[in-house]
């Protein structure tokens, strides 16, 4: 059985993925760690550790006092938290990976996962069905960072043999987490709005189309990808990953259909410069080629579940 890491544990994707990473392999076999403590079923259902990923001799000796052979690193400071602190979150997105990578070079582990972004598509970029090698020219200092981590994933790849991989994910929503602080956060806080009564003020405009995806896609798609043979993978530095894409009017309306009184007003601020540098809609054909990718959940489907949930 494997020693799973996962670091930033606390988060949106690390608080799902870690529950179902102890589903699959058991509790015991799958630590959490993050700087701040975690969702209360992390705790209940196996160790957590608090863990300062910037702090890279910490982190070593961690690695090593619990035999870890795989790490998923989830840590970041997303695109519009990222914009009010770029210095801030060039030093968290960047180091937290150079410190996990030369770790898991030092200690010989086995896998490593980490995370990029549409981010790192600019306005360059194709909109439509933007391909998996294209210009890639991020306006956002989230961007930048995760088009910067993804080479320095490639570049230990083909200098040290490690198995590093990494998708690159759209917007996702999970009525398990708060908002994190990216632009397409208004997916999440608009069912927050709706399933209590209240209406929702939206900082994107109405027809501000972006790719989208059901948490339960991105962590089954996370594990898929670490589980695929190593001789499958062809994209050594981040995968397309796809599901749907749709604009705030369109989820405004599909909500209204299970609560008809659901009010939405649009009022864009800074993050619709970001929305409008990022592609419409992602081609992931190597992600189907090479692991047998494929989403599960639609738009309805997506709006029944985070209803029900929240």
């Amino acid at each position: 059985m494997p020693k799973i890491l996962v670091i930033g544990a606390s988060g949106q994707i690390g608080t799902e993925l870690t529950i179902a990473l102890r589903k699959r392999h058991g509790g015991d076999h799958v630590i959490a760690a993050d700087v701040k403590s975690g969702h209360l079923q992390l705790n209940n259902n196996g160790p957590f550790i608090p863990l300062d990923v910037l702090d890279c001799e910490t982190l070593q000796v961690q690695v090593r006092n619990h035999r870890i052979d795989t790490i998923y690193l989830l840590v970041a400071m997303l695109s519009a938290n990222g914009e009010q602190h770029p210095q801030k979150a060039w030093q968290l997105n960047m180091q937290s990976l150079l410190n996990v990578l030369e770790v898991a070079r030092v200690e010989n582990i086995k896998q490593v996962f980490w995370p990029s972004s549409i981010a790192v598509f600019g306005p360059d970029a194709p909109k439509e069905h933007c391909p998996q090698n294209t210009e890639l020219n991020p306006s956002t200092v989230y961007g930048i960072s995760k088009l910067a981590g993804e080479q320095w994933c490639k570049y230990y790849h083909s200098r040290y043999d490690m198995d590093i991989r990494s998708l690159r994910y759209p917007g996702l929503i999970s009525s398990k987490t708060l908002p994190g602080g990216g632009t397409t956060d208004y997916a999440i806080s608009i069912f927050h709005s709706a399933a209590f009564g209240k209406p929702y003020t939206c900082f994107l405009g109405p027809d501000t189309k972006l790719p989208m995806m059901y948490m339960d896609d991105a962590v089954r798609a996370t594990i898929e990808l670490m589980d695929a043979p190593a001789k499958n993978i062809t994209v050594r530095s981040s995968y397309n990953l796809a599901a749907m894409s749709f604009t705030p009017d369109e989820l405004a309306g599909e909500i209204k259909e299970q609560v008809p009184e659901f009010e939405i007003i649009y009022s864009p601020d800074q993050r619709q410069a970001i929305a409008d540098s990022w592609p419409d809609s992602i081609d992931d054909s190597c992600a189907r080629q090479d692991w047998n990718w494929e989403a599960k959940f639609c738009m309805k489907g997506i709006v029944e579940e985070m209803l029900s949930s929240i």
